[in-house]
Protein backbone atom coordinates (compact mmCIF):
# COMPACT_ATOMS: atom_id res chain seq x y z
CA UNK A 1 0.00 0.00 0.00
CA UNK A 2 0.84 3.53 -1.29
CA UNK A 3 -0.44 5.68 1.13
CA UNK A 4 -0.16 9.85 -0.35
CA UNK A 5 -1.17 12.61 1.47
CA UNK A 6 -1.51 16.67 1.87
CA UNK A 7 -0.26 18.64 -0.78
CA UNK A 8 1.22 16.97 -4.28
CA UNK A 9 3.14 19.71 -5.78
CA UNK A 10 6.60 20.66 -6.51
CA UNK A 11 9.19 18.62 -5.05
CA UNK A 12 6.62 16.39 -3.39
CA UNK A 13 5.48 15.39 -6.85
CA UNK A 14 9.05 14.68 -7.53
CA UNK A 15 9.53 12.95 -4.55
CA UNK A 16 6.24 10.68 -5.07
CA UNK A 17 7.62 9.85 -9.04
CA UNK A 18 11.24 8.85 -6.98
CA UNK A 19 9.06 6.48 -4.67
CA UNK A 20 6.49 5.27 -7.86
CA UNK A 21 10.05 4.35 -9.64
CA UNK A 22 11.56 2.38 -7.16
CA UNK A 23 8.62 0.44 -6.00
CA UNK A 24 7.36 -0.37 -9.38
CA UNK A 25 9.49 -3.17 -10.41
CA UNK A 26 9.18 -5.08 -7.23
CA UNK A 27 5.22 -5.30 -8.06
CA UNK A 28 6.08 -8.41 -10.18
CA UNK A 29 2.86 -7.77 -11.90
CA UNK A 30 0.74 -7.35 -8.73
CA UNK A 31 -1.46 -4.60 -8.45
CA UNK A 32 -0.37 -1.70 -6.37
CA UNK A 33 -3.03 0.14 -3.52
CA UNK A 34 -2.96 3.81 -3.31
CA UNK A 35 -4.29 5.38 0.04
CA UNK A 36 -5.18 8.88 -1.53
CA UNK A 37 -7.58 9.62 1.30
CA UNK A 38 -5.14 12.20 2.88
CA UNK A 39 -4.46 14.83 -0.31
CA UNK A 40 -5.69 17.84 -0.48
CA UNK A 41 -4.58 18.77 -4.22
CA UNK A 42 -2.21 16.70 -6.66
CA UNK A 43 -0.67 18.94 -9.23
CA UNK A 44 -1.09 18.02 -12.94
CA UNK A 45 2.86 16.29 -13.06
CA UNK A 46 1.27 14.53 -9.79
CA UNK A 47 -2.09 13.19 -11.64
CA UNK A 48 0.19 12.09 -14.56
CA UNK A 49 2.20 9.99 -12.04
CA UNK A 50 -1.14 8.64 -10.66
CA UNK A 51 -2.33 7.72 -14.24
CA UNK A 52 0.93 5.95 -15.34
CA UNK A 53 0.41 4.00 -11.69
CA UNK A 54 -2.99 2.88 -13.13
CA UNK A 55 -2.08 1.99 -16.95
CA UNK A 56 0.93 0.03 -15.51
CA UNK A 57 -0.28 -1.79 -12.54
CA UNK A 58 -4.07 -1.69 -12.61
CA UNK A 59 -3.67 0.26 -9.55
CA UNK A 60 -7.06 -0.04 -7.11
CA UNK A 61 -7.67 3.90 -4.94
CA UNK A 62 -8.64 4.39 -1.91
CA UNK A 63 -10.48 7.72 -1.65
CA UNK A 64 -12.47 9.44 0.88
CA UNK A 65 -13.79 13.15 -0.70
CA UNK A 66 -14.96 13.76 -3.98
CA UNK A 67 -11.88 15.70 -4.81
CA UNK A 68 -9.88 12.20 -3.89
CA UNK A 69 -12.20 10.24 -6.45
CA UNK A 70 -11.66 12.54 -8.95
CA UNK A 71 -8.02 12.38 -8.61
CA UNK A 72 -8.68 8.07 -9.05
CA UNK A 73 -11.12 8.80 -11.75
CA UNK A 74 -8.71 10.90 -13.87
CA UNK A 75 -5.98 7.96 -13.10
CA UNK A 76 -8.39 5.71 -14.43
CA UNK A 77 -9.68 7.48 -17.38
CA UNK A 78 -5.75 8.15 -18.17
CA UNK A 79 -6.86 11.15 -19.78
CA UNK A 80 -3.50 12.62 -18.69
CA UNK A 81 -1.23 11.02 -21.12
CA UNK A 82 0.52 13.62 -23.46
CA UNK A 83 -1.96 16.19 -22.27
CA UNK A 84 0.37 19.08 -21.22
CA UNK A 85 2.92 17.70 -24.36
CA UNK A 86 5.22 16.46 -21.94
CA UNK A 87 4.90 13.08 -21.80
CA UNK A 88 7.11 11.67 -24.53
CA UNK A 89 4.98 8.24 -24.92
CA UNK A 90 7.42 5.91 -22.93
CA UNK A 91 5.93 5.98 -19.62
CA UNK A 92 8.39 8.88 -18.51
CA UNK A 93 7.70 12.36 -18.07
CA UNK A 94 9.86 14.89 -18.78
CA UNK A 95 10.20 18.04 -16.50
CA UNK A 96 8.97 21.17 -18.08
CA UNK A 97 10.24 22.95 -14.80
CA UNK A 98 13.94 24.67 -14.29
CA UNK A 99 16.23 22.52 -12.09
CA UNK A 100 13.26 19.63 -11.46
CA UNK A 101 15.19 16.21 -11.91
CA UNK A 102 14.32 14.92 -15.28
Amino acid sequence: MLKVEGRIVGPWTAELDRIWQSLSPSLDGRKLAVDLRGVSYIDHEGREILAEMYRNTGAQFQTDTPLTEYFAQEARSSTLQNASGNGNGNGHRKSNQKGAPK
